[in-house]
């Protein structure tokens, strides 16, 4: 499909296609009702009467609003034979007798089903919001929040599956824009003019945002605000001709629409073209359902989500069964042209649950090994298998509601625990607690390290506590990165709430992110001790961990960052150490896995993050490694083999810089946490098969039927938890052994 002129809103381009098949279906379209991708591709369930031929739309501008005569644009549509797309490989590879998935067959049948919803709702990628799923929620500052659902179709070894599950995301409200500016400020603006702050503020805020004029009775134009006047409106003229005779806005808009502008002291939304802007004043416009908001959420707001989301496996299960029901695919005028038929019910599937390892702990302790019961086990009775030692550490406290005594108190409770746990744990800081405000994060810790250092002479500080207000922003961030990028210094943030109300569990959890802070080891597998683990007991086998993060949308300058974490020790595969580096923005590969450069004195130098750890990992345990397990994180399947292509080469490439012909065998997997394959009990009222929040029983395995037709893939639910998360594995491959 071309359509000219050329149009960049899917929208738009959804709305010619609509009425080009409106006028045309029952003449040249041959009763054809196509599916449209909102670019460049119309897809039909049989041939067209014709191989090319070009239509003429015309459309109604919807921003011209009633009243007035409608402004109407043409649109030229071409429509032309691309090709077939062919099924019969489609079921080759569903049966499992094709290894490559037909991309284009599958894709074809997803925009298909899909073509009824993106007309009904709101599309952001492959999900779908609207109002009228769910009532929304207020999440504050002028946002809310909309329920949809996310809609995929894949090829499993049942066939062909629809996977459906429930989305929130959040939404500007569509409030007369002054409401929201109050909102933005948390105050009344009809009374005093905006400080330059607040009106730099809402400038961030709208910027973007569309907005519908209500000055003029029925016209309801439409705009999108580029930014917000420096002056007030009753300041503003502007020229009316090419003499540059000037107007003010108050008078214009009094003169030209009847309009008396009331809230003068405020300034004017400018839309359209930076250098040629016009003026609306804010009491004038309302903003245009339907906006997604892609700018970073504040902590209320995210909590405010988090709540809405936040469902018993019950309910999510009804919410799901309910959306497929009112989305009625078995009416779905698409599905039928197309001779899709779509079950209501959810897929049945066996599972089993695998048993959970013993653990061992010291034999200090009057617990010496431990069966975790559904997921869960505590340190009563037990002693870490091997305690660090901390023998200088000082703390931080930046909440101001917390007192010297308070703070004293809790750090002595902290240190007595880290000593009953089995770590070596100095009572007494090398300082006493210093109270610092947030605003002087970086001056604060700078201090107590270089005073610790002093009184030292010359030792180093091995531990920082930091205590933090609750609603902290960004100061723990800050803490984690002056302590590990400036100083060298580790530390560990307690909230406030536990400072006041603590508890030995609390306590005892903390003690053990110290203990592996400080190189000790919580515990290890009884299986590993005694050689039992199966393709890592046999020979020296290293465990890697990657994943990339990324900066939040909006964040268009700041670097992601590739982290890679891997075991240390053998045959108990327990202690980890990490790396981290900077790579360009938003790239998914990691950069850094292995790399060479050119030093002026030593030539060509070789690095890299994997070659780094596999080099600590012979200091450690003194053999190499013999076998190398990967587990990469966050990549999505269109990436699957683009990673692991580069990545794989990378890891090998370490290897043989280390010594010529070690090539260990590597097994890469892949582990996605954001899929949408939810699994759930499938007798509610059976308790045995749930844990005490409805959730499936953790070591619940599937790996049948929901699964890829040829590809090695499982789904496991590997811990316990309010909210469990289902990991989605994908062995890419494993060299034989």
């Amino acid at each position: 499909v071309k359509i000219t002129p050329e149009v960049t809103s899917r929208c738009v381009n959804r709305a010619i296609i609509a009425e080009l098949v409106r006028l045309y279906r029952e003449s040249d379209l041959g009763m054809r009702l196509p599916a449209y991708d909102g670019r460049k591709s119309l897809y039909t369930a049989g041939a067209l009467p014709f191989d090319a031929r070009e239509f003429v739309v015309r459309l109604t501008d919807e921003d011209s609003g009633t009243g007035v005569p409608p402004r109407e644009r043409e649109y030229r549509v071409v429509i032309k034979f691309a090709a077939r797309a062919d099924l019969h490989h489609l079921r080759q590879f569903i049966a499992g007798r094709q290894a490559d998935a037909p991309q284009e067959a599958v894709q074809v049948l997803d925009i298909v089903l899909r073509e009824l919803a993106s007309q009904r709702y709101v599309a952001i990628g492959r999900s779908f919001y609207s109002p009228d799923i769910r009532r929304p929620q207020r999440l504050g500052d002028g946002l809310q929040s909309w329920c949809g659902f996310y809609q995929s179709l894949r090829p499993t070894q049942m066939g062909l599956s629809l996977n459906i599950d429930m989305s929130s995301t959040a939404f500007i409200e569509a409030l007369p824009v002054i409401d929201f500016v109050a909102q933005i400020l948390g105050k009344d603006v009809m009374s005093r003019p905006l400080s330059d702050a607040n009106r730099i503020k809402i400038k961030k805020a709208l910027r973007g945002v569309k907005v519908e004029v209500t000055h003029r009775e029925n016209v309801r134009r439409k705009y999108r605000i580029s930014g917000v006047t420096a002056q007030p409106t009753h300041e503003l003229i502007f020229p009316i001709d090419d003499q540059m005779n000037m107007k003010s806005v108050v008078e214009y808009f009094k003169e030209m629409y009847g309009f008396t502008i009331q809230q003068s002291h405020l300034p004017c939304l400018m839309v359209g073209n930076q250098k040629k802007a016009n003026y609306l004043p804010m009491e004038a416009c309302k903003i245009v359902e339907g906006q997604r908001y892609t700018k970073r959420l504040n902590e209320k707001q995210i909590t405010s989500l988090l709540k809405v989301t936040c469902q018993r496996p019950r309910e999510k299960e009804m919410d799901i069964l309910q959306t497929v029901h009112q989305n009625g695919y078995d009416q779905d005028p698409y599905a039928k042209e197309f001779g899709i038929n779509i079950s209501e019910k959810l897929t049945s599937v066996e599972a089993r649950v695998l048993p959970a390892p013993w653990l061992k702990y010291h034999d200090a302790g009057k617990e010496k090994e431990c069966l975790p019961q559904v997921g869960q086990w505590n340190m009563v009775n037990k002693k870490v298998i091997n305690g660090g030692k901390v023998s200088h550490w000082a703390c931080i406290n930046f909440s101001r509601s917390v007192q010297e005594t308070t703070a004293r108190g809790f750090c002595q409770e902290l240190a007595q625990m880290c000593q009953i746990s089995g770590m070596e744990f100095n009572s007494e800081p090398v300082l006493p607690i210093y109270s610092a405000r947030p605003d002087q994060v970086a001056k604060a810790l700078k201090h107590v390290y270089n005073v610790a250092l002093h009184k030292l002479k010359g030792k180093e500080l091995e531990l920082l506590l930091a205590i933090l207000p609750d609603n902290n922003g960004a100061l723990y961030g800050d803490i984690k990165r002056i302590c590990e990028t400036d100083l060298g210094l580790i530390s560990q943030c307690c909230l406030t709430k536990h400072v006041f109300k603590i508890s030995k569990q609390y306590l005892a959890n903390v003690s053990l992110k110290i203990n592996v802070k400080m190189g000790g080891r919580n515990t290890v597998l009884v299986d590993a001790l005694s050689w039992r683990i199966p393709l890592v007991s046999d020979i020296p086998t290293i465990i890697f961990g990657a994943d990339v993060t990324h900066p939040e949308t909006g964040e268009d300058s700041s670097p992601s960052i590739a982290a890679v974490v891997a075991s240390q020790d053998w045959p108990e595969v327990t202690k980890y150490a990490g790396l981290v580096c900077a790579q360009a923005h938003r790239q998914e590969l990691i950069q850094d896995l292995y790399k060479t450069w050119h030093d002026p004195q030593r030539g060509t130098v070789t690095g890299g993050m994997v070659r780094e750890l596999l080099i600590s990992f012979r200091k450690a345990t003194g053999q190499k490694p013999q076998r190398i397990i990967f587990y990469r994180d966050g990549v999505s399947e269109g990436q699957f083999y683009q990673v692991l292509l580069y990545e794989l080469d990378a890891i090998r490439k370490a290897c043989a810089s280390l010594e010529p012909n070690y090539q260990p065998p590597v097994t890469f997997v892949v582990v996605q946490k954001r899929h949408h394959t939810r699994l759930f009990a499938n007798n509610h009222k059976d308790r045995s098969s749930m844990d005490k929040s409805g959730n499936i029983l953790p070591g619940t395995v599937v790996d049948s039927k929901i699964c890829h037709p040829t590809e090695f893939d499982f789904y496991l639910c590997s811990h316990a938890g309010i909210q469990v998360r289902i990991l989605y594995w994908s062995l890419l491959t494993a060299d034989k052994y």
